[in-house]
């Protein structure tokens, strides 16, 4: 495998797991904050389909952005409505959600199937995108994928440097003792929901403006529910979040691959690869099922009501 190859293959890994990083990020924090949101799947599927109108209507990709992390909000304040506001499970709060936004992103988008769009471009850094191997990799993306570095490096920070962080942590593990100390719980939790879901969006949005400029049903393909599976297996850390959805991003690739170096195996069977892969890692996460949830925030999942 020449050095060309090498560099094409991990420049596609970057950009395929690209928002995996963005909704696996979101929902590191939601998580941290004890608050389990399984409807990211619906919440990337509105984002990107908001997304994508928008910018197709007004002709500006920026303004797309902004709108795709509004559309992942607003189905994230009806989580949090729901699910902290009225204490309502927040596993069937999660998957009704994420019912409810595959159905409304069909239908909002119905019209708008099969439209072109010309999305963000790579834009190349000067020097540092000539770097052998690495720099096609990291720097020669388009703008959103640097947004997701920044956006890494700064949530990395927050949670593992600042008072932020501190307060997330405290919340998650013991909301009672949190609550006792002056912290408002709640309020920690609906901005935690509402940055997870913006970053849904964002990751949505991603989709549908830069890695394949479209907008078609279903185009998030299970993502939501891989990054899902991706914060388990990285423990409920930011740099294994990162690490994680990369290696799911090359599984996703590995059919490119394969046709790229001639081995004759049908791509269907390895466009399986990122699903298998989350498959295997949930089995292999329940057989440790105690060290799971010696790394999971205490309080995950778990309703909280001042006073009780």
């Amino acid at each position: 495998m020449d050095i060309d190859l090498l560099s094409n293959i991990l420049y596609a890994m970057v950009r395929c797991g690209t928002p995996l990083l963005l909704v696996a990020l979101g929902e590191l924090v939601c998580e941290k904050s004890g608050v389990l949101n399984l409807g990211q799947e619906g919440m990337m599927l509105f984002g990107a389909v908001i997304g994508f109108i928008v910018a197709f209507a007004s002709g500006n990709l920026w303004l797309g952005v902004l709108l795709a992390c509004l559309a992942g909000m607003l189905l994230s304040s009806l989580f949090a409505l729901v699910a902290l506001g009225c204490q309502a499970n927040q596993v069937a709060t999660g998957l009704a959600l994420t019912i409810f936004g595959v159905g409304l992103s069909a239908f909002v988008g119905a019209a708008w199937v099969g439209k072109p769009l010309t999305g963000f471009e790579p834009v190349a850094i000067p020097l540092l995108a000539d770097i052998p191997l690495i720099g096609h990799m990291l720097f020669n993306q388009d703008v959103l994928v640097y947004l997701s570095f920044a956006l890494f490096a700064l949530i990395a920070w927050v949670l593992l440097k600042s008072r932020i962080g501190l307060i997330l942590q405290a919340v998650g593990e013991n909301p009672d003792a949190a609550s006792a100390m002056g912290l408002p719980v709640l309020r920690v939790r609906t901005l935690a929901v509402l940055f997870g879901g913006a970053m849904a969006g964002l990751a949505g949005g991603y989709l549908s403006l830069a890695y394949t400029p479209m907008w078609a049903e279903n185009m998030t393909a299970g993502r939501g529910w891989i990054a899902l599976a991706l914060v388990v297996f990285a423990s409920w850390r930011v740099f294994r979040v990162l690490l994680g959805a990369y290696l799911f991003g090359l599984a996703s690739i590995l059919h490119l691959v394969a046709q790229g170096i001639g081995i004759s195996v049908p791509s269907n069977l390895l466009a399986m690869l990122p699903y298998v892969a989350t498959i295997l890692v949930l089995v292999v996460l329940s057989r440790d099922a105690i060290k799971t949830r010696l790394y999971a925030p205490v309080s995950l999942g778990q309703p909280w009501k001042a006073g009780h």
